[in-house]
């Protein structure tokens, strides 16, 4: 499944669709969360899209779980480059090099991080970085006022995560005059002539005494600009009164404040989600939906957050999960989900997939529960079994085990199916599952133990009649069983095997972990070398019963003969 999805993606990817690449990736994460190539791929594509955030994420992933995969940091150093973060990438592609030295695009990355680190580095996009941009736009007075207008605020933000994205904004002539002061230069330009910057003069002026700045003017608004700014200071306090309704469970009034928020200022979608949550608490999943469909387009105009647009999916999900009456209703909610995860990568949101599609696996059983077809299909599968027409028996119990997974006789038929067309570690499997259903079940004995006899594991076999033979003694299938594999057990003991069978039998042995740690086991060693050469301290060996049990063991797999 994972390797499927992977696959996917990376034909997304090559074709140049980068946004479809991502929720097959993501998919494939899912099913397997410790995959370093799929954090990789997703980094890549992340990147693709000039998103470098999730791109680092998924990169320092990529590292976490694989910290020698000099790949890994080949991707973390292209998500630092994007985010203009030069010594980070350096330190990143430094890293790679030192566990593949030779590796070009390691080589290439650090060089241009080097050169963006030098100092022809670009001060367009030095100029946002670090608190330094903060400090200089509050000292300036023709900025100052700027820092209280929230969707300004919330654009220079934007520009310092990707400075590269400036040209995006270059419309707005708040953001072209904070340029200037940030670069020290001065933008003219009027009646409609193109903006020209001239450029500061390379000679500072001769340093004057510092004198103490005046206090700056009150910020002079328009009446528009005035009545908007009281209006989002009202919708605030409507909001914290409505936080403060639902917390009580007073859910119609946090509705009633969370609806006059939406009404004063309709650029914050957490009003929106506020009240999604509240729907979802009543049980108004429509309702919900609803508000959550309007925060996530209005969140994409305004440009909020990814986190903001996450959460909103993410309460849409748990929403649609709550309508869920069969099976497939889960595939919507599924679906949204992982939309979330392709924004934010929130481990609650990963925890409701998982429930998610759990309860969707689980229903599904349960809708194809029907244990008169199950009854239908066993009968046809012994009728191929008796036409020895293995193939078709093995596809017709399958499907009665689906039908009723609790059945013992149907795994037993089909482990011995299994057995006949000599799929013997899938006819144990069976046998073990009939044992796991109903201990008492002899017939899943006699499977396990004729299968464990086949693979010439004498001694596992012998243990499973034994243990059959607990819940039914005079059972003439497990007696038997035990007396073969006392015969193939003494024609070792004697030393009666052929020396191609004591090869196989010894190369089989090796195999066996239990006969890997009485070989490895320094005590064990001494007392075989003890037999061959001191037969005194050997009779002592001999008066202790683990030490002849760990013996009888090698005697049985080959590794020891007795002469």
């Amino acid at each position: 499944m994972a390797e499927e999805a992977k696959s996917k993606g990376n034909a997304a990817f090559s074709s140049g669709d980068y946004t479809a690449a991502i929720p097959h990736f993501t998919e494939a994460i899912n099913l397997s969360p410790t995959n370093h190539i799929l954090y990789s791929n997703r980094s890549a594509a992340y990147a693709s899209l000039h998103r470098y955030t999730e791109a680092l994420s998924d990169a320092k992933k990529t590292v976490e779980l694989k910290p020698d995969w000099a790949k890994g940091y080949s991707r973390l150093g292209a998500a630092y480059m994007g985010l203009s973060q030069y010594k980070e990438a350096t330190d990143a592609y430094k890293k790679g090099l030192e566990i593949d030295p030779k590796n070009e695009t390691l080589k290439s990355g650090l060089a241009e991080a080097s050169r963006s680190r030098g100092p022809s580095s670009n001060p367009f996009v030095e100029a946002f970085q670090g608190e330094e941009m903060w400090a200089k736009l509050t000292a300036d007075p023709g900025t100052r006022v700027y820092l209280q207008q929230p969707d300004f605020v919330k654009t220079m933000k934007e520009i310092q995560k990707n400075p590269n994205n400036l040209n995006l904004y270059m419309k707005d002539k708040r953001v072209m005059q904070a340029l200037g002061v940030l670069l020290n230069v001065k933008f003219g330009g009027a009646r409609g002539e193109d903006t020209e910057m001239q450029e500061a003069q390379s000679t500072p002026e001769p340093m004057k005494k510092a004198e103490p700045e005046p206090e700056p003017e009150p910020m002079e608004l328009t009446e528009e600009e005035r009545e908007k700014q009281e209006r989002k200071e009202e919708a605030k306090k409507e909001k914290e009164q409505g936080n403060a309704a639902y917390k009580k469970k007073e859910f119609e009034k946090a509705i009633e404040h969370y609806s006059k928020a939406m009404e004063l200022d309709d650029e914050d979608i957490s009003f929106l989600t506020n009240r999604a949550a509240v729907y979802l608490e009543m049980g108004k999943y429509e309702e919900c939906i609803q508000d959550c469909d309007k925060a996530v387009e209005r969140g994409r105009e305004l440009r909020f957050d990814f986190k903001m647009i996450a959460k909103a999916l993410t309460r849409k999900g748990s929403a649609l999960v709550k309508m869920a009456k069969c099976s497939r209703d889960f595939e919507p909610a599924i679906q949204t989900f992982q939309k979330a995860l392709t924004e934010h990568r929130n481990p609650d949101t990963l925890k409701k997939l998982n429930d998610a599609e759990k309860a969707k696996k689980e229903l599904e059983q349960q809708e194809y529960f029907d244990p008169k077809i199950a009854e239908e299909e066993r009968e046809k599968g012994n009728g191929f079994f008796k036409e020895q027409k293995y193939p078709e028996a093995v596809k017709h119990y399958s499907e009665a085990i689906k039908r009723n997974p609790r059945d013992v006789r149907t795994y037993s038929n089909r482990a011995a199916c299994y057995t006949k067309l000599g799929a013997l570690p899938e006819g144990l499997k069976d046998a073990e599952k009939c044992i796991e259903l109903d201990s008492g079940f002899t017939k899943g004995y006699s499977r396990k133990g004729a299968i464990q006899f086949f693979m010439k594991e004498y001694d596992k076999a012998m243990e499973t009649y034994q243990e059959g033979l607990k819940h039914d003694p005079k059972n003439q299938e497990l007696l038997d069983g035990v007396r073969r594999c006392v015969e193939q057990i003494n024609k070792a003991n004697r030393g009666d095997l052929t020396p191609e069978e004591l090869k196989e039998r010894q190369a089989k042995a090796m195999q066996d972990p239990e006969v890997q740690n009485i070989l490895s086991d320094p005590v064990m060693r001494q007392v075989l070398v003890d037999f061959q050469e001191n037969p005194k301290a050997a009779q002592e060996h001999m008066k202790n019963p683990m030490v002849m049990n760990k013996i009888q063991k090698l005697v049985s797999a080959g590794i020891v003969q007795v002469r």
